[in-house]
């Protein structure tokens, strides 16, 4: 059973840095025009981009491993930049704007998602970071409950069951993403001279909306999958709900 790294920065503060800021940044300053912060779509990407290449080097430079959040960051803004100077540059996609920018904002939280799978088996899952952390459950004890009653395979699967729920979360984010894009961005004309301006203000509401989109279906899951886990963990430990939890 695989031990939670104590060191680990607050998740919160990974996404916000890495994925949040870099793409108010990116649809702020993507804007041609006479105001100082209108860096047009090419110097904004590189803006946005040095915020998790940055966190990402002092991640490196203190923990001396790689910042997952700092390069599902960068490839989201990658692909993001990219798909606007594609979009701005290219007046026959401009007729597609909603479906190529949905599907953009459905694969960010995909991508994010699968990181719980992928690095279930991980020294460090990412679901022990934000749900099952010794900042909550007293793990030492529980696991040593589990270990004593032989029931590891149960207790893994517990845990993997979560995990695949929380999956779920951002499955249904994509989703929402999606159709928010769309609802936005399909009534934006091709044809009109302004078309640069509307699509960077339009953008600025769907990253706006879409904080909600993504952490509303998050929390509410989260704490579903808090509830599943204390219930199955004081079925497994038979320990009572104040010895699995940390006294605050």
């Amino acid at each position: 059973m695989s031990k939670v790294n104590t060191q680990e920065e607050n998740p919160l503060v990974n996404i916000l840095i890495n994925v949040l800021l870099p793409t108010i940044v990116l649809s702020k300053l993507s804007k041609e025009g006479s105001e100082v912060y209108h860096l047009g779509p090419t110097w904004a990407m590189v803006v946005a981009l040095a915020l998790p290449l940055a966190y990402g080097v002092w991640h490196w430079l203190k923990h001396r491993n790689l910042n997952i959040f700092s390069a599902v960051g960068m490839g989201a803004i990658l692909l993001t930049g990219l798909i606007t100077i594609y979009l701005w540059y290219n007046e026959s996609a401009k007729a597609h704007v909603s479906w190529i920018f949905g599907i953009k904002e459905a694969i960010q939280p995909l991508i994010l998602g699968s990181l719980f799978l992928i690095t279930r088996r991980s020294k460090n899952p990412l679901f022990r970071t934000f749900i099952y952390n010794d900042g909550i459950f007293d793990i030492k004890r529980i696991e040593n409950a589990v270990a004593d009653k032989h029931l590891i395979s149960e207790y893994e699967a517990l845990i993997w069951k979560c995990t695949v729920y929380f999956f779920g979360s951002f499955c249904l984010s994509a989703v929402l993403n999606l159709g928010l894009a769309h609802y936005f961005l399909s009534d934006l004309a091709p044809n009109i001279p302004q078309w640069k301006e509307e699509y960077a203000a339009i953008v600025g509401k769907i990253t706006v909306w879409g904080f909600a989109v993504i952490a509303v279906p998050m929390v509410v899951v989260a704490m579903y999958i808090l509830f599943m886990m204390i219930n199955g963990l004081e079925k497994l430990t038979g320990l009572s709900r104040e010895q699995l939890l940390l006294p605050r």
